[in-house]
């Protein structure tokens, strides 16, 4: 892969110092479709050593739609935009890597500290790199029991005030998934469905909530966040649900969260300590399957950004 180029200006005043991959640095450079990937998910979403395994398959699936992967990390206090075979070696194989959202960013630039980046940081560094379009996973949001504890993702506030195009197949119905989309609404962020009124729940195509708005294409995506760029400030999610065949059994799904949320309350689980306690028991419920839906969906969600990326980088010429 060709060394890195290194960009120590800021796209603009609040952005920090970025280094970029040689390769995303001439994709942006002559308007070619870029799109940014988080490292959370490597770091501290798949066990390893399928996590290596799984960050070539995500490239490979943002080039099969037609576009330049950019996965983005801290290292040593920079921020990489767009990554080395190596540092995605030491991304996957770090267990002390730290996870960094927006909040955590100026401590490990001024220590000089090494992290994955979350949806939050993620948006935030690919707005400053000239990056339009986000693949992720899923989005965190409103957690159950957040009017005691007050507890919602920092990634919804992030998307309210970075302009970029996030495709995610929803969030993880464990969250409260009708408070998310309303404190997205809140947050005057735009959420469109892709080929669907539903909104996905992760695992499962279906997360329980109806949208207002839909595309059928990446054309029509791009379209939208084209002209939510030029009318304000703030993200489009594009949320992007598995096929039925594809999902983790919905039978299964909702009756194990259902026994594990009343397990965490029997046992005193609660706050932020509650989703990990639910994911642990899906996982062992399913046997592994929920490993094998999480892998599919960030696959299909990688190809579908890089074909949104490639409508946009097409439509602007």
């Amino acid at each position: 892969m060709p060394p890195e180029a290194p960009r120590t200006e800021p796209r603009h005043a609040a952005a920090p110092p970025l280094t970029l991959s040689a390769e995303v640095a001439e994709a942006l450079d002559v308007g070619a479709p870029v799109v940014a990937l988080e490292s959370t998910l490597l770091a501290h979403g798949l066990p390893r050593p399928d996590n290596r395994a799984a960050a070539n398959e995500v490239e490979a699936a943002v080039r099969a739609g037609g576009a330049v992967p950019a996965t983005i990390a801290v290292l040593d206090g920079v921020p990489h935009v767009g990554l080395t075979a190596e540092q995605v070696d030491r991304v996957c194989a770090d267990p002390d890597l730290a996870k960094l959202g927006v909040r955590d960013l100026p401590v490990a630039a001024a220590l000089g500290l090494s992290g994955a980046t979350t949806v939050s940081s993620t948006a935030l560094l690919a707005e400053a790199a000239g990056i339009a379009l986000f693949a992720t996973g899923g989005l965190g949001g409103v957690h159950r029991q957040s009017a005691e504890t007050f507890d919602e993702s920092a990634d919804l506030t992030a998307l309210s005030r970075t302009s970029l195009a996030v495709v995610c197949a929803g969030v993880k119905s464990i969250l409260d998934v009708p408070a998310t989309l309303e404190r997205l609404e809140s947050l005057s962020v735009t959420v469109v469905g892709y080929r669907t009124r539903t909104f996905p729940g992760f695992y499962v195509a279906d997360g329980g909530a109806q949208l207002d708005w839909s595309v059928e294409s990446p054309e029509q995506a791009a379209a939208v966040l084209a002209a939510r760029r030029e009318l304000v400030p703030g993200a489009v999610v594009v949320a992007n649900p598995l096929p039925a065949d594809e999902q983790l059994d919905p039978g299964l799904h909702d009756r194990v969260i259902a026994d594990a949320l009343a397990a965490a309350e029997t046992a005193g689980v609660r706050g932020k300590a509650v989703t990990p306690f639910v994911l642990d028991h899906l996982h062992r419920a399913s046997g592994g399957a929920t490993l094998a839906v999480n892998v599919r969906l960030v696959l299909r969600n990688a190809e579908l950004t890089g074909r949104i990326a490639a409508a946009l980088a097409t439509a602007a010429r």
